[in-house]
């Protein structure tokens, strides 16, 4: 009876969505109190249904219950219990589940922590957050039931979770992920409500800003822990391949920092209203086209999970309800919203000032997104027009996306020492000489004393990351500087708000530094290793010591032991596996060994036996020196530290003034 349950409680939350969508407009638009108030009630009860659905398919996966399909096709017996918990999300239906339990779980945030604004606002934004709702339970009930049963007789055992999959960041990455994507409906929602009311001021932008840094913070991490699973579990020692399941969640974080920085402008000075209703209403489109591209069928990736066209028209059609009808909206208010003044606020700038900056960053981000939209989708749209298979891959990416990174990090400092409204480059030219000239002699003397043979592109990305660094430890001086005469007392004065921009800026200048100093300074090689005898690479020497096997709980493992040496002295002892899956033998995954290094990373992944009657003569390996890959997420996490740092400022929770 507990799927029963389970798809009961979609059914109340389908037609508990569509009461919330409907009731808090009426009570607008009537002025009625009560219909407005009643939002939150459905917003809760909304979120009660959602959890009871999804603890029940949970439940269901602990008790092996394989009468229900989705328990069957993604659970066996054997699957370790943590597993199974993943196994939940593992695939097309559970996914959508989890989707729908994320929405409401940021309903219910919305609901405790936006209780001062105005009720007005919060029901109109419950009601978009509603209508969403509605689309996925309806979506589930009608395409993609997570609790259909098989009937009348259920298979003994379940089919188990894809391998790759059984990994344990893939327990943890989709739930933060999904909290990223689905965090950017609330930015929606609150852009939505704005038009609706047609004005957009400085305490929208106050709102705004803070549940869009807590969406962010999620899809950041999201997205390092997607990264780090592929280079620890694919066993091909990669952080980034350019997938389109991958770019899937990449594009929603493009704009998704666009519009942090526009709302920053819009809640300083009162500018760029409509642009950030744009990137508002952008952000969560695309993370709806990222659930297209997933689940449509239209993609072949091991991200990738249906392969039921209905279901990617159903999706299609609710994208294009969604965006079409924002964009509408938005075409309809616009010209109010141009009108529509913050206390008659001077809103013009210079050429050179923080606005000019953030715009021109804001643009960059805007054009790599589009780089990115169009290598992802134009293989689609080629093979739906019969135009032949074609394939984008990382040399169409890279070339654009290397030089616009590098501009980004030139300009990015700049912002911070610059004033808002107007200033002048007079005074910070001795400063940018200085610092552009320590800058480049930093980048020649690593380019010459790291790695075997000196290399131009390290000499420049070394350059571009030492000026943007630099640049933000003089602005952190100088703002230290006009709060005392101390810079650790002045520091400690400094607003959270502004600590964070700090912290987030640094960490995407580590995160980028290692985007290119691993791209740049990686060295792998696949080779035979015989047992006893070495191989050498990057100073570094690989000895096959013994291949053994070992039983898991769902599988056989065939377990190398390799020692690694630089010189006499073993630096490094690895365990790569390969193992062969209870449920499908002939598909062998492998298990990456990875020592790890905060400048540098010694991988090393198994291949095949050369001699398939012996497990311990000559194997084929992949080994590779991946030096500074840790910055990449260390970036990254110190980027999402920094938004969790300006969520703390009290000046972001100030939503007891009316719009």
């Amino acid at each position: 009876m507990i799927p029963e349950y389970g798809h009961f409680s979609l059914i109340a939350g389908f037609f508990i969505a569509i009461v919330l969508a409907v009731l808090p407009l009426a009570g607008v638009a009537l002025k009625n109190d009560l219909l407005m108030r009643s939002s939150f009630v459905w917003a809760i009860l909304l979120t009660l249904t959602t959890t009871i659905a999804i603890a029940c398919l949970a439940y269901s996966f602990w008790v092996d219950d394989f009468s229900v399909v989705y328990v069957a096709r993604n659970s066996n017996l054997e699957l370790p219990g943590y597993y199974k918990l993943s196994a939940l999300w593992s695939a097309h239906e559970g996914s959508l589940l989890l989707w729908a339990w994320i929405l409401s779980i940021w309903i219910f945030a919305v609901v405790i922590f936006a209780r001062k604004l105005p009720l007005e606002i919060i029901s109109r934004v419950l009601a978009v957050m509603g209508m969403i709702a509605a689309g996925f339970f309806s979506f589930m009930l009608f395409t993609s039931n997570p609790f259909t049963r098989y009937l009348p007789f259920s298979p003994p055992d379940g089919s188990d979770l894809n391998p790759l999959l059984q990994d344990i960041g893939l327990i943890i990455h989709p739930p933060t992920l999904y909290m990223g994507y689905v965090g950017f409906s609330v930015a929606f929602a609150f852009a939505i409500a704005a038009l609706l009311k047609g004005s957009v001021d400085v305490e929208w932008a106050r709102w705004t800003r803070r549940w869009t840094l807590a969406a962010w913070i999620f899809l950041t991490l999201g997205i390092m822990l997607g990264s780090w699973w592929s280079y620890a579990e694919l066993g091909w020692g990669g952080w980034w391949f350019w997938d389109p399941v991958e770019n899937a969640s990449f594009m929603p974080w493009l704009v998704g920092t666009a519009l942090l920085h526009s709302l920053a402008a819009t809640e300083k000075r009162g500018i760029f209203k409509s642009w950030t209703l744009l990137l508002a209403i952008f952000a969560f489109s695309l993370s709806l086209l990222g659930t297209f591209l997933v689940r449509s069928g239209v993609l072949t990736s091991v991200h990738a999970f249906a392969s039921d066209p209905a279901r990617g028209y159903f999706i299609l059609a609710f994208l294009g309800v969604v965006v079409g009808g924002s964009l509408t909206l938005f075409a309809f208010r616009a010209p109010t919203l141009k009108i529509s003044q913050n206390n008659n606020q001077d809103t013009r700038f210079t050429l050179v000032s923080r606005e000019t900056v953030l715009l021109f960053n804001n643009m960059v981000l805007v054009v790599v997104m589009l780089v990115v939209l169009i290598g992802t989708l134009y293989p689609l749209v080629a093979d739906a027009l019969h135009l032949g298979k074609i394939s984008v891959g990382p040399p169409y990416f890279n070339f654009f996306f290397v030089p616009l990174i590098a501009l980004m990090l030139l300009v990015l400092p700049l912002g911070m020492a610059l004033k808002w409204k107007q200033d002048s480059l007079a005074p910070l030219k001795h400063i940018l000489f200085s610092v552009g000239s320590l800058s480049i002699a930093t980048g020649i003397v690593f380019a010459f004393s790291y790695g075997a043979h000196f290399e131009w592109q390290g000499l420049l990305a070394v350059s571009v990351s030492m000026w943007a660094l630099l640049l933000i430890l003089f602005d952190v001086r100088l703002q230290c500087r006009r709060h005392s005469s101390s810079i650790f007392s002045g520091f400690n004065q400094l607003s959270k708000s502004y600590k964070g921009m700090l912290v987030a800026h640094f960490g995407f200048v580590l995160a980028t530094s290692g985007m290119a100093l691993t791209s740049i300074y990686s060295q792998s090689m696949d080779v035979r290793m015989d047992p006893g005898k070495k191989v050498s690479l990057n100073s570094l020497d690989f000895v096959l010591n013994e291949v053994t096997e070992n039983r898991g709980p769902n599988y056989v493992t065939n377990i190398g032991d390799l020692s690694v040496y630089r010189g006499a002295t073993e630096v490094a002892h690895l365990k790569p596996e390969k193992r062969s899956y209870n449920s499908d033998k002939s598909n062998r995954m492998t298990e990456a060994a990875i020592d790890i290094g905060w400048f540098a990373d010694i991988y090393a992944s198994m291949g095949e036996p050369l001699d398939k009657n012996n497990i311990n003569s000559a194997w084929a390996m992949r080994l590779h020196y991946k030096p500074f890959i840790r910055w990449i997420w260390l970036g990254a996490i110190v980027m999402a530290f920094g938004a969790m740092l300006s969520i703390a400022d009290k000046r972001q929770r100030k939503e007891n003034s009316q719009p």
